[in-house]
């Protein structure tokens, strides 16, 4: 029996692509888009350039001496002059400063997460009646000017006996951070997933259970991104400390270098002025760039989610 083979099919042959099948405005899109990124990066230089270069100056002028800091501001220093820290830290009570805004802030961090948290978890979970009130009355609180509310709370602490304290000034750093802790921390939880937490409750664990266990750990990048910014909004604050804090020695750091900087006015001690500028910078600097990638974390969990 003779076999035969099957000749291979031939391929049909391609008709060559014109001009006229190419996606019509692909290379105009492109030449576009170029011009944009590089604008938007352009922007981002200048911008970073504005950011950087003050605080660079700052640093360098904190280890020059007072002379050169007038005569040739922009110059790099000749040696490195350690005893502006040291004197800053010495003689200005920089060192005090810092340890009563580490017990202010610190204390007042923590409770501000702790009670901002459980109540963004309710007013996220939980529907009752009043809820959207009490969320909105926490929108508010972020919108209401803190000096129309400085003379009577002035009045209120004296009253209670929390003027001049540091648990005073605490409970009232929690209160001006609660407003934008709740409603940062309230979008957040929405975006959890509710099957884990009914999960823990069908296996017995009760609400308080649920939430430090199971929720809490969960919303742990939206916990150290307004964590990061209560953080420095109330390593920065001024206002509240200069009413409600008149004791010389329970100023925060803020007052410290407002009083450093009167004195050394007179005093012609611009290096020493710097390196308490730059002390009061680092731990902002610090914690932001170890926990950046947190923040930004925590910021876009919402849209990803």
């Amino acid at each position: 029996m003779k076999v035969t083979e099957t000749p291979p099919a031939v391929p049909a042959p391609r008709s060559p692509v014109t001009k006229q099948d190419a996606p019509a405005g692909g290379p105009a899109k492109s030449s576009e888009g170029k011009v944009l990124n590089v604008f938007s990066h352009g922007v981002l230089v200048i911008w970073a350039v504005l950011v950087i270069m003050p605080l660079l100056w700052a640093v360098m002028a904190s280890f020059k001496t007072d002379d050169s800091i007038l005569s040739t501001p922009w110059a790099l220093p000749d040696k490195l002059h350690f005893e502006n820290w040291s004197r800053a830290w010495n003689q200005a009570h920089m060192s005090d400063y810092f340890l009563n805004t580490i017990l202010v802030v610190g204390g007042s961090l923590i409770g501000t997460l702790l009670l901002g948290s459980m109540a963004a978890y309710v007013l996220a979970r939980f529907d009752f009646p009043g809820n959207r009130f009490i969320y909105f009355l926490f929108i508010g609180g972020m919108s209401f000017p803190i000096i129309l509310a400085l003379v009577p709370l002035f009045f209120v602490m004296n009253n209670m006996g929390l003027l001049n304290s540091v648990h005073g000034l605490i409970l009232v750093y929690i209160a001006y951070s609660l407003p934008f802790t709740v409603f940062f921390l309230t979008s957040f939880f929405r975006t959890l997933p509710t099957s884990i937490a009914e999960a823990a409750m069908l296996d017995g664990a009760s609400h308080t259970r649920t939430f430090f266990q199971v929720m809490l750990p969960m919303a742990k990048p939206g916990l150290i991104s307004v964590g990061i910014f209560n953080f420095l909004g109330q390593w920065n604050q001024y206002m509240l400390p200069t009413v409600l804090n008149t004791d010389p020695d329970g100023k925060v750091l803020s007052q410290g270098l407002v009083e450093l900087a009167t004195s050394q006015g007179y005093k012609g001690d611009w290096s020493g002025l710097f390196a308490g500028l730059v002390m009061a910078m680092l731990p902002v600097l610090a914690a932001y760039i170890v926990f950046q990638r947190q923040v930004v974390a925590g910021l876009t969990a919402g849209a990803l989610k």
